[in-house]
C-alpha cells in the first residue's frame, strides 16, 4: 500500500471525477436521438446500450455505440495511469469510475447501461489492446456456451480473472518493482465483477443452462 501523499490523493480524486463524468455520457441514447431519430430505450430490454442501438438502427450503429462506450472509459483511465502517473491502489477509484458512470449516469436520472463495453474500455486504458481482446474472447465463449446474458457476463469476468492471474504471475516474476500496480488490477476486477453482477441481477435469478442442453 503506497504511503499517504496528499498530492496523489487529490490527483486521484480529480481523475476519478473526470472518469465518472466521461463514463456518464450516454452515447447510445445520443446516437439514437440525433442519428436515428429514435429513443433506443424503447427497444429490446430498454437498456441504453449498444445492443439496443443495433436493434433500432442496425449493426453498424450498434458497433459505433459500443466503440464510443469503450473509448469514453479508456481515455481518462489511460491519461491518469500513463500520463498523470497514478498507479498502485490510487488507480482503483479512477478505473472503477467510468463503469459506475455508465451504469448510473446522472444524465439519465442515475440510470444506465450494463457496463460491458465500458468495462472493456477501462482495461484498454490499463493494459492496452490485450484487455479488450481477452474480454471479447471470454464473452463470446460465454454467450456460445451459456444461455443467459448475466451468466455469460460473469463467465467473461471469471475467465478474465484467470487471465489476469496468469498475467500477473508472469509480470511480477519479470518486473517485481511493479507488483503494487499489478495487485491493484485484481481490486479493479473485483469491483467490476460486483457491479456487473448487480446490473445483471435479474438475469442471475435463473440458474445458468448450457445452450446445448
Amino acid at each position: 500500500m503506497p504511503s499517504f501523499d496528499t498530492s496523489v490523493l487529490w490527483t486521484s480524486l480529480l481523475w476519478t471525477a473526470i472518469a465518472f463524468v466521461a463514463g456518464s455520457i450516454p452515447f447510445s441514447v445520443l446516437l439514437g436521438k440525433f442519428a436515428l431519430g429514435k429513443d433506443i430505450r424503447a427497444y429490446g430490454d430498454g437498456n441504453p446500450g449498444g445492443t439496443n442501438v443495433a436493434r433500432a438502427g442496425g449493426k453498424v450503429w450498434g458497433g459505433i455505440a459500443i466503440l464510443l462506450d469503450g473509448i469514453k472509459a479508456a481515455i481518462p483511465v489511460w491519461i491518469a495511469f500513463r500520463m498523470a502517473g497514478i498507479d498502485g491502489m490510487w488507480i482503483v477509484p479512477v478505473a472503477l469510475a467510468p463503469t459506475l458512470g455508465h451504469a448510473y449516469s446522472p444524465f439519465l436520472g442515475f440510470r444506465g447501461g450494463k457496463a460491458i463495453a465500458s468495462t472493456a474500455g477501462v482495461w484498454l486504458g490499463l493494459i492496452t489492446w490485450e484487455g479488450p481482446v481477452a474480454l471479447a474472447i471470454f464473452l463470446l465463449l460465454g454467450y456460445y456456451l451459456i444461455n443467459g446474458d448475466g451468466w455469460s457476463a460473469l463467465g467473461m469476468m471469471t475467465g478474465f480473472g484467470l487471465y489476469l492471474l496468469i498475467r500477473n504471475s508472469l509480470f511480477i516474476w519479470t518486473y517485481p518493482l511493479f507488483a503494487p500496480t499489478e495487485a491493484s488490477f485484481f481490486v479493479i476486477w473485483l469491483g467490476q465483477v460486483l457491479l456487473l453482477a448487480w446490473k445483471h441481477r435479474y438475469d442471475l435469478r435463473q440458474w445458468p443452462r448450457l445452450r446445448s442442453a
